[in-house]
């Protein structure tokens, strides 16, 4: 993402943790215990948000991938198998996208776009997540949300936000463990609304207004 007068440097911190392309959950592969409501909770919108310039630009190219359709649900019953399957594809993906800036990738600051060849920064790695859990899994894609925050580094992020009955899930390139929003220690600072094309705040907070990449 790039950088807006007075926001922090971005840059995404995309770490490729596991080995191998998994195409869904394994037989025997141990994943976390199911989190409770009590640890994870929902994150609170504050408003209308700018959305990012670079989101905007990918929704007119694959317009398909941005269409919030009101028919579908906000978020979804978080059962064993969809614990499993969010979990497969989170390390699905991280593990088999390598790591690569905007600018050596496509010789600008900030693109959002789908690693189709394999390349790509963090956000790029969020919208193929999303794009297998509403193709292959059923997932709906108004329950799944990109997610713009502020990493431990002071840095700007984006991640994929699943809404469930249990809370607010986070799914990251930087580690193969999914966590509820409050676990991850990043400050939250906008991300799509779920009743259209539109962004929506998640604090008084001023955030960056693009994504960096690396």
């Amino acid at each position: 993402m790039g950088r807006g007068a007075g926001a922090p440097a971005v840059w995404c911190a995309a770490l490729a943790l596991a080995a191998g392309l998994i195409a869904g959950p394994v037989e025997g592969q141990t994943y976390a215990a199911l989190p409770s409501p009590a640890t994870v909770g929902k994150v609170e919108t504050s408003g209308a948000a700018r959305p990012v310039a670079a989101w905007l630009s990918f929704c007119d190219r694959y317009a398909g991938e941005c269409d919030v359709s009101p028919s579908e649900p906000t978020s979804i019953s978080l059962t064993p198998k969809t614990w499993r399957t969010l979990n497969a594809v989170n390390r699905q993906v991280n593990g088999s996208i390598k790591a690569k800036t905007d600018m050596d990738h496509w010789g600008v600051v900030d693109r959002w776009d789908l690693p189709d060849d394999g390349y790509g920064d963090c956000e790029d790695y969020q919208l193929l997540k999303r794009k297998i859990l509403a193709e292959k899994h059923g997932i709906p894609r108004r329950a799944m949300r990109m997610t713009v925050v502020i990493d431990e580094q002071g840095e700007g992020h984006a991640v994929l936000m699943v809404r469930t009955d249990e809370g607010d899930l986070i799914l990251d390139n930087k580690r193969n463990g999914i966590l509820g929003w409050r676990q991850t220690g990043y400050v939250f600072v906008k991300r799509e609304g779920q009743d259209s094309r539109e962004w929506v705040s998640l604090g008084d907070r001023s955030g960056p207004v693009a994504t960096a990449n690396r």
